[in-house]
């Protein structure tokens, strides 16, 4: 270490450094002055040291986050002065020397450790808010995972490659960033929502297992767990592999990474990861993205209900999730419930609990006797008298109902009804306290349908990736119902959050253009739009696949962090706005000129 400012970080010294003479630099944190005796908490990225001054005159000019050199002796704290919360908590600096590094800090706008500062404030001064220890902590962890990640995918034989940012504009998937170009009037560079195509003429090049930690950019509106502008990914494609091929690979390094940086007391379910086809999932659990932590399953009963005169029910689609102990919950709660149906778009939220007799009036409409032992319950609730006894019969046996439990329901259009269950779903297992906070939960959802109709053009189109291959080739492509067409392409889902879409790639011309042509595309849409891929796969393309973890996503479960802001040094706010710099924002009118543009 140069010892010009410092002969120990601010984290460094201990018990074995008394008596020895010191010189650290950092930001002065807090003060404390005790009678003459001043306290100073100075803090450097490595930690905090406890600095013991007997003269005021040394700190003139000195305010908090004015950035300081302190030298002095290292001398022991009194055992009940004591700070077990730092590694520095048994000894002190007495400084008989302090030097300013920087000019006095001015009134700070928030404390760099505050609790609830508005998030436009800590944006506009991010510097001093990545001054704090939880962002200090996630930047730490943010580092150590992309050198893991590189490691492991090193390890596994996998070959880094860094593939352009100035590209061609994409016609698929989200809007793009454009960029002008100065030497070519009229034509535009775009940034690459993901290096996808790259990466595949990278198979075609010969190269064997290809990563990155891979830049995207996305014209895409900001949520919790998406950046509005750019995000990182890791990036990974094989050659000559299957689907299963790129899961395995992806057990291994997701596991492996949750496994090293998880926090102390989590548990991360190990490989092999559930594979869940999609139609189950959306059936099962409402949502292509399941929290397998959640207990709670939804069960299909349109048929239960096809000749039942309930005219709610009627014609329509109807889901059933059977709540285990729910039963003994307070009226409050089921009104809650009904509040929160309310909220999302459900016109009620019927449901059968099964309780003690002793507790009901057993001449209600809205009761009825329990059809399985043990004896001396009732079923209550408002759907009850619309079912003859052997209909309750079949009900409770198909659910498996309890004494203590309720199947809340439902229904709504096709479109719909799997949708909101699966947001009942989720805000039950939330409200009765089922969900381990403290584990992990992986999973594939496997067999995503290629095609879907557009519900405003009513036309097909690609469901997802367009470069997917299908299941079963050609032959499905020329003798199925495309809607019914599965697609080799997956998801991995962990704790309700998608981490990564992946695929097997479509690397044959003849079959690219049948599926395209099913999506309304001519050979010369494919040739035009996708030019350099179709163009190299007429030169022999090896079958290739892979996926693309999303790093931002997996250091939000890491951190138990709420937004993907928390995990990036400098984001942009929810409306795509760089508040710290002023992005976007004007240029000079010779500047416009030079790339060819006039605004309108």
């Amino acid at each position: 270490m140069n010892e010009q400012y410092r002969s120990h970080t601010c984290g460094a010294l201990r018990e074995a450094n008394i008596g020895e003479k010191a010189r650290l630099s950092g930001w002065a944190e807090t003060f404390r002055n005790h009678g003459g005796v001043i306290f100073v908490d100075l803090r450097d990225a490595c930690g905090v040291t406890q600095l013991v001054l007997h003269d005021e005159a040394l700190l003139k000019g000195v305010s908090r986050e004015t950035v300081i050199m302190a030298e002095g002796r290292v001398v022991a704290r009194e055992e009940e002065t004591y700070n077990p919360k730092l590694p520095t908590g048994q000894v002190e600096l007495h400084a008989d020397i302090v030097t300013l590094l920087s000019a006095p800090a001015a009134a700070l706008p928030f404390d760099v450790n505050g609790k609830d500062v508005r998030e436009d404030l800590r944006l506009k001064y991010r510097y001093l808010d990545l001054r704090g220890s939880r962002m200090q902590k996630n930047l730490l962890l943010r580092a150590e995972l992309l050198q893991h990640l590189r490691e492991k995918m090193r390890a596994l034989g996998f070959l880094e490659v860094q593939t352009p940012i100035l590209t061609a504009s994409s016609p698929e998937g989200a809007r793009d960033y454009l960029v002008p170009s100065r030497k070519f009037k009229g034509k535009f560079y775009a940034l690459p929502q993901a290096p996808q195509q790259f990466k595949q003429l990278l198979m075609v090049s010969g190269v064997d297992k290809y990563f990155q930690i891979a830049p995207c950019f996305r014209d895409e509106d900001a949520r919790n767990d998406r950046s509005p502008g750019e995000f990182y990914q890791l990036d990974y494609e094989m050659a000559f592999a299957t689907q299963e091929d790129v899961m395995a690979v992806a057990e291994d390094v997701l596991f492996g990474a949750f496994q090293a940086f998880a926090p102390e007391g989590f548990a991360i379910a190990p490989p092999p990861f559930r594979k869940i086809p999609y139609r189950e999932s959306l059936l099962r659990y409402g949502t292509d993205k399941p929290d397998l932590r959640n207990p709670l399953l939804i069960e299909d009963l349109s048929g239960f209900f096809a000749d039942v005169d309930f005219k709610p029910f009627q014609g329509k689609p109807v889901r059933g999730i059977n709540a285990p102990g729910c039963a003994r919950r307070s009226k409050a709660f089921f009104e809650q419930m009904l509040q929160f149906a309310s909220s999302i778009g459900m016109k009620g939220l019927g449901y059968i609990s099964v309780v003690p007799a002793a507790e009901e009036d057993t001449g209600s409409q809205n009761t009825a006797p329990y059809p399985l032992m043990p004896e001396g319950h009732l079923l209550k609730g408002p759907i009850v008298k619309f079912l003859a006894p052997e209909k309750l019969a079949t009900l409770c046996a198909q659910l498996h109902l309890q004494p203590g439990d309720t199947v809340f329901f439902i229904c709504d259009r096709p479109g719909a009804v799997n949708r909101l269950a699966g947001q009942i779903r989720a805000a039950l297992g939330e409200r009765l306290g089922l969900i381990d906070k403290n584990r992990f939960e992986f999973c594939f959802i496997v067999d995503f349908p290629m095609y879907e109709i557009n519900e405003e053009t009513k036309k097909l189109e690609f469901t997802h990736n367009p470069f997917s291959m299908p299941q079963g080739g050609m032959e499905a492509l020329t003798a199925k119902d495309p809607l019914d067409i599965l697609a080799y392409q997956f998801d991995v889902v962990c704790n309700g959050a998608e981490l990564s879409s992946g695929a097997v790639r479509n690397h044959l011309p003849a079959v690219m253009v049948k599926a395209f042509a099913l999506a309304g595309y001519t050979e010369e849409d494919i040739k035009e739009r996708f030019a350099a891929l179709y163009t190299a796969f007429q030169y022999g393309a090896p079958p290739h696949a892979g996926m693309a973890p999303g790093l931002d996503r997996m250091l939000m479960l890491l951190t138990g962090e709420e937004s993907i802001r928390e995990v990036t040094a400098f984001p942009m706010n929810g409306n795509a706005q760089d508040v710290l710099l002023g992005a976007p924002g004007d240029v000079t009118e010779s500047q416009l000129r030079e790339v060819h543009i006039k605004l309108r």
